[in-house]
């Protein structure tokens, strides 16, 4: 059988194949006194809180499972508004928030609506994989940019100006940023795109770990800046539906009905039952539930990032927000006597039943160097894993 050179073009998620790897460790140690513990997956350990579920059934039970408009259930789309007024001081209408199956098919409609075969995209090295893996489907090339612990492992404006060339089509960043936890300096974010706005292209921006921000000088949102920047957000990982399969876009008024009309044709619409769900993720219990987790969420960190530098994991920027720990394991691979972060890796599995995920996913600047820990599991599953790590590291 004969695929696309645009299939071929998509490389492996190496984070899924990890996984996998773990998870047929994981059935072979079951029930022994020390399961796998997976820090290698970014997914909340809690779920959706009980107004969600509630929400959820009462749609179910009462046949509200028909399609809503291909932009969105139109009260949704004004409690998204109410929130980024709420939260950030920010207007964003309505009209220009589009509700999506997921962050993913967000970051796709945007691709497709903005890139022409042979455009090229601006992002960080390193960066979450799948979001160059959607420039390259809309027939795009992701241009990476190496990145330093210095620049927070974010794009600045004098490389963003550096590397624009004639094919250049925009940027594409993320803020918080998976996997290194960190944010872009809102004044550099505005400085980057007034480079972009100068030469007539796209500011897109990842915003899916916006809510799960720590500092003060961060968790802004680039919708402050003006109406041009496109972000993308998620249900997933604030407030914790991502089996829900719900996010959104806001975009200029312009390019709302663009996304309408691929939206019709390649989606139709998002889950009317996770929509409606999603209506009480908005409520003053649900939104006192979801501080109460980011609390947690930055407690873990807290605990977490100075017991892997103890243990010689080096985590070069304190991360602000998502819940990732991005670990220099040069150390740590001179010690167990291995080549690089993937062997590092199934090194951890094998012998202290730790799943990590090894730098390869995250772009091409050094990623044997390094390996992404999530914090999105509980305190005890942390102090188990730094147990399990310091006995297995010295």
């Amino acid at each position: 059988m004969k695929f696309s050179r645009r299939a071929e073009r998509i490389d492996p998620f190496y984070v899924m194949e990890v996984a996998k790897a773990a998870q047929a460790m994981a059935h072979k140690v079951a029930g022994s006194s020390r399961p796998m513990i997976f820090l290698n997956i970014g997914e909340p350990d809690f779920t959706a809180p009980p107004l969600v579920q509630e929400a959820a059934a009462r749609a179910v039970r009462d046949g509200a499972t028909q399609y809503t408009q291909s932009l969105g259930y139109e009260p949704l789309r004004e409690r998204i508004s109410g929130w980024y007024q709420q939260r950030f001081g920010v207007n964003v209408p309505a009209r220009r928030i589009v509700v999506t199956a997921g962050a993913s098919a967000a970051l796709h409609l945007a691709c497709l609506a903005l890139i022409e075969a042979g455009d090229e995209v601006l992002m960080p090295d390193p960066s979450y994989p799948c979001n160059r893996h959607f420039v390259s489907a809309a027939e795009g090339n992701a241009v990476l940019i190496p990145t330093t612990a210095a620049e927070r492992y974010q794009l600045s404006a004098e490389k963003v100006q550096a590397a624009w060339n004639s094919k250049t089509r925009g940027v594409l960043l993320a803020s918080p940023s998976n996997p290194t936890g960190t944010s872009i300096a809102p004044g550099e974010l505005r400085r980057i795109h007034g480079v972009v706005q100068e030469r007539g292209g796209v500011t897109m921006i990842d915003e899916i770990y916006l809510g799960l921000s720590y500092e003060k000088a961060f968790g802004q949102t680039a919708l402050a800046i003006d109406d041009s920047v496109i972000s993308i957000n998620s249900f997933s990982k604030y407030f914790n539906m991502t089996g829900w399969r719900l996010g959104w876009m806001v975009v200029p008024d312009a390019m709302v009905p663009v996304v309408e009309r691929l939206t019709q044709n390649l989606f139709i619409c998002a889950s009317t039952v996770s929509q409606l769900a999603a209506m009480a993720c908005f409520e003053p219990e649900s939104i006192a539930e979801y501080e109460r987790r980011r609390t947690e969420f930055k407690a873990r960190r807290d605990y977490f990032i100075p017991e892997l530098q103890a243990l010689g994991l080096a985590v070069p920027v304190m991360p602000d927000g998502a819940f990732y720990a991005w670990a220099d394991c040069t150390n740590a691979c001179e010690k167990l006597g291995v080549q690089g972060s993937w062997d590092f890796a199934y090194e951890v599995m094998r012998r202290a039943h730790v799943a990590v995920t090894p730098g390869r996913d995250f772009g091409t600047f050094d990623p044997q160097r390094f390996v992404r820990l999530s914090t999105a599991h509980s305190m005890a599953q942390l102090q188990e894993s730094v147990a399990r790590l310091r006995g297995l590291l010295g």
